[in-house]
């Protein structure tokens, strides 16, 4: 009994001893690789890797700050990884966004990788009906669908 207490002592004083910077960048770490193995994911649904890909993971890693042996890891286990815990609706759209750049490093989107970022987009807060909705807008903006209309919109929701 007295030493299941005296580790849960050490682990207690290991945690006061760490600094808020620290809780808070172990934290942030750990949801930039669970959010690069959902990229990651997304780029093996088709089982290979192709250059663009390959160098859109790159990019991706050193954006989310991944370790040459966490890109290893991940890129070996990735389907191992729970999604991450998102707390705000711009780190969602971020995420989304950040999907189907992955997704549009070949040019194209198949109805797997429509399935797989549905169940992300639900997955880390968004309702069915709008992870469906925000699934057709980014196909259209994507593939380069946007109607003028569209286009027009953004730019004046961009500029006021």
């Amino acid at each position: 009994m007295e030493i299941i207490i005296l580790k849960r002592n050490n682990k207690l004083n290991k945690l006061i001893n760490m600094s808020f910077s620290q809780i808070y960048e172990s934290g942030t770490q750990k949801r930039n690789i669970l959010h690069f193995a959902a990229i990651v994911n997304m780029a093996l649904v088709d089982g290979t890797l192709n250059e663009m890909e390959e160098q859109m993971l790159n990019m991706f890693s050193r954006k989310l700050d991944i370790s040459k042996e966490q890109y290893a890891e991940i890129l070996n286990k990735a389907s191992s990884y729970p999604l991450p815990i998102v707390t705000t609706v711009k780190e969602r759209f971020e995420y989304i966004y950040e999907l189907f750049c992955m997704v549009y490093a070949d040019h194209e989107i198949d109805e797997l990788e429509m399935h797989l970022i549905k169940r992300y987009a639900i997955g880390i807060g968004f309702n069915d009906v709008m992870a469906e909705k925000l699934i057709q807008t980014s196909i259209k903006i994507f593939s380069g669908k946007v109607s003028f209309d569209e286009y027009t919109l953004f730019i004046k929701l961009l500029l006021y």
